[in-house]
């Protein structure tokens, strides 16, 4: 029998947990779009502020008095999320959908160094953890999400393989808070959240390890979108070194990234090359490219001045099987 998710929470995560829950029971449901779009759907006139729950808590609209109904404001009060604006109140944090799940994650727009990001790269990220599971269909009692935010990829794995032990790993305190709150809102009683640099919250091997790295050379290095390194590749290199030597035999990591072209040369595959040469071991892997197009706007930042383009892609590598004896 697995654990009660909630058991760890304190006051404000047990009205973060009441307060999806409630907004479930009122049929709500908010796909996260990109910043881009969110900030020209917010720009259209009618849109200054909120008329309804998808407004507040999807997309992180001002609201007056008597919008919501008065047991989701009580439970935002309690939760301490409401900023005081002129003229009502704003969320500090965000409830999006991915299938069945809900997830609380930062408002729009995500500037704070601790922010936790949600967004399309984290619905392609978990589409390819279901579809790696579906197709696969290899056993799993162990397995780490590296850099977990919202814990999505985590709570995935566990909600697929609820024998696994499942470890959500990430730096930012604010991350594992939401996570264990997240935990909580899908009944994973199987995900441990941990303060973890790359792998280091936990001992031994694992039969499946994914992360969803920040990939942007971002100027203020806020810790969801800098991935290091000229165009960005250098956390998610460092993430694949980390990873490979923690692979159980024929076990699996499953790196989603993002990938900057300059004259046609993909930098991060040129990054994880290296790394699988350096890296002892036979190892089998296979790439892809899930969306060869995004952040496009990133284009007009002196950081990408020689990029052509930035596309979303996946990393599978798999690790050889023990000897036989």
């Amino acid at each position: 029998m697995q654990p009660d998710p909630s058991a760890t929470l304190d006051d404000t995560g047990h009205a973060l947990l009441r307060l999806a829950l409630s907004a479930r029971e009122l049929g709500y449901r908010f796909v996260t779009p990109t910043p881009a779009t969110h900030r020209r759907v917010n720009s259209r006139p009618g849109h200054e502020w909120a008329s309804d729950l998808r407004g507040a808590l999807g997309w992180s609209r001002p609201f007056r008095a008597g919008v919501l109904p008065a047991e989701i404001f009580t439970l935002m009060q309690r939760a301490g999320i409401l900023s005081e604006v002129d003229g009502g109140w704003q969320s500090r944090l965000r409830l999006s959908s991915l299938d069945d799940q809900l997830y609380w994650h930062s408002a729009y727009p995500t500037t704070e160094a601790d922010a936790v990001f949600f967004g399309p790269d984290t619905y392609r990220f978990v589409g390819a953890i279901q579809r790696h599971l579906h197709d696969r269909q290899a056993p799993v009692s162990r397995a780490f999400d590296i850099g977990c935010g919202t814990g999505a990829g985590a709570l995935n794995i566990a909600l697929a393989r609820p024998a696994a032990q499942v470890w959500a790993g990430d730096i930012n305190a604010s991350a594992l808070r939401l996570t264990r709150v997240n935990a909580a809102i899908a009944g994973a009683g199987n995900v441990a959240a941990c303060q973890s640099d790359m792998l280091c919250g936990a001992e031994g091997v694992f039969d499946l390890i994914v992360a969803n790295p920040p990939y942007l050379n971002d100027a203020m290095q806020r810790a969801y979108r800098h991935g290091g390194g000229s165009h960005g590749q250098e956390l998610a290199a460092a993430m694949l070194a980390a990873a490979l030597p923690r692979l159980a035999p024929s076990g699996t990591m499953l790196l989603y990234t993002g990938a900057a072209f300059v004259e046609g040369r993909d930098t991060f595959l040129q990054a994880a090359r290296r790394v699988l040469d350096d890296t002892p071991g036979t190892w089998q892997w296979r790439y892809r490219e899930l969306d060869p197009d995004v952040f496009g706007e990133e284009l007009d930042n002196p950081a990408y001045r020689d990029t052509e383009r930035i596309a979303a892609v996946l990393l599978q590598v798999d690790a050889p099987m023990a000897p036989r004896r």
